[in-house]
């Protein structure tokens, strides 16, 4: 990993396209960072309020608090029958800022003692507190498929089916996540991004260039949920039954809100 954190920081442009029933774009602009789990940046103090990384951020397991992000991702790997040993993960997110983060979407990459691909984590946060991963076996393209198994946006239920392109990052960030429902084609959200080495002056060039980023997030979802209502987009209720349907609470101090929210960059 490059630059005196060994990182990348990268300004990311997200956006989301409805086509069942067709709406105008979502767009937003923020940067995300690509980070090794086993080396996080070590962010001087002075600039720590813009920066930092919490394994409580990611945890699904709220009890596992004894565990890093690196460890949390290996036992999450193992339980599912994976064994990474001395492989190697890269963890594209947000990293909390202003004492807020709220993650969306979180990619690991997974690679095995070798450096060869294994598997890719792909770590999804609703706005009502919920989280859920999905495990993917991607070809040498980044390309995996998957049923839609967690509740995510009040527009549409748990159902379809996610054909997802997820290449793992370098100079350049191109993810791509596409709903299918009922043999169509409902939703595409996209993360495009140029990336820099993470250091101090690209860390102030992004703060700069995105006041508030974390905060403008969730916001931004919600302003976005609150417009599709508005035009009559009909709401889905959200599940209660089952570990991978009901929500569960990301932390104490983070209340889970009823308005209604736009898909997230995500599945």
């Amino acid at each position: 990993m490059p630059g005196p954190w060994g990182a990348v920081l990268y300004d990311t442009l997200t956006t989301h396209v409805r086509t069942d029933p067709p709406r105008p774009p979502f767009r937003h602009r923020g940067y995300l960072w690509l980070v090794d789990p086993d080396r996080l940046p070590r962010v001087p103090w002075p600039l720590r309020p813009l920066a930092s990384f919490r394994p409580r951020d990611h945890r699904i397991d709220r009890e596992a608090r004894e565990l890093t992000i690196r460890q949390d991702i290996d036992r999450y790997l193992a339980e599912h029958g994976v064994r990474l040993g001395e492989g190697r993960i890269l963890m594209l997110t947000q990293a909390r800022s202003l004492g807020h983060v709220f993650n969306p979407l979180t990619v690991y990459w997974c690679r095995d003692g070798a450096g060869h691909p294994l598997r890719t984590v792909v770590e999804v946060h609703n706005t009502y507190g919920g989280r859920h991963r999905y495990l993917l076996p991607p070809d040498p393209a980044g390309r995996a498929e998957t049923p839609k198994d967690f509740y995510v946006s009040p527009f549409f239920p748990v159902d379809g089916r996610y054909r997802m392109v997820l290449p793992e990052p370098g100079e350049r960030l191109a993810l791509t996540v596409h709903l299918d429902r009922g043999g169509g084609h409902a939703f595409t959200a996209t993360v495009r991004g140029t990336g820099r080495p993470a250091g101090p002056a690209a860390l102030l060039r992004a703060a700069l260039a995105h006041p508030l980023a974390t905060w403008a997030v969730s916001l931004h979802i919600r302003y976005r949920g609150v417009r599709l209502w508005l035009s009559g987009l009909p709401v889905h209720p959200r599940p209660t039954a089952g570990p991978d349907r009901c929500a569960q609470r990301s932390t104490p101090t983070e209340e889970p809100t009823e308005v209604p929210t736009e898909e997230v960059p995500a599945p």
